[in-house]
């Protein structure tokens, strides 16, 4: 992927993010795999950088993360990419590049984005795996608050972090109310590398 400028980000708005894995790598939904990648996830949000909701494909990972500052934000994805590469190094026992390219990051700035960002992020396991309605226990779901039905209580501690912004906290409600299960995750516009 070409080197392009970054897009400006404002700590005012969240940022989805897609991290890819290398190819050949086994399906970073395997249960012990996404074990280790939890633990990871929950100890990125530090430092006034936040994870807010995330998913887990078989090759990449979805993300909507905030931060404080603009370097905070940025900085934090580049610690997030870090922490899950080496959780997944960990978790098989290996050696090697696992985050392939750049991440790829777009700004949510109306609550449409927002709303939509999430739909994708929290169902995307819908478009990967064509999973029938209902919560991806592979992603930050289980623990989301603003589901029209609110899913089976689990004693799992979340891996995210409360949301900061406006945008990630009320905006998205004002584009259409709660999530629902049966929502399917539209196609995004290629996101922009950074």
């Amino acid at each position: 992927m070409p080197h392009v400028t970054r897009p400006k980000i404002d700590p005012r708005y969240p940022v989805q993010v897609t991290i890819r894995a290398t190819p050949g790598l086994p399906s970073l939904r395997s249960a012990r795999v996404f074990g280790a990648l939890r633990r990871a996830i929950a100890r990125a949000s530090v430092d006034r950088f936040r994870v807010i909701h995330f998913s887990i494909q078989q090759d990449h990972g979805h993300f909507i993360v905030e931060g404080d500052e603009a370097r905070r934000a940025r900085g934090g994805v580049h610690g997030l990419a870090i922490r899950l590469a080496l959780a997944v190094n960990r978790a098989l026992g290996r050696r090697g590049t696992v985050v392939g390219d750049r991440y790829h990051a777009r700004p949510l700035t109306t609550p449409r984005q927002m709303r939509t960002s999430m739909v994708y992020v929290l169902l995307n396991f819908r478009k990967h795996l064509r999973a029938p309605a209902c919560v991806d226990p592979r992603s930050s779901g289980p623990h989301f608050s603003g589901w029209q039905c609110a899913p089976a209580a689990t004693d799992v501690s979340p891996a995210t972090a409360l949301p900061d912004t406006w945008m990630a906290r009320i905006g998205w409600r004002l584009a259409g109310g709660p999530l629902r299960v049966e929502e399917h995750p539209a196609a995004f516009p290629r996101p922009h590398p950074t």
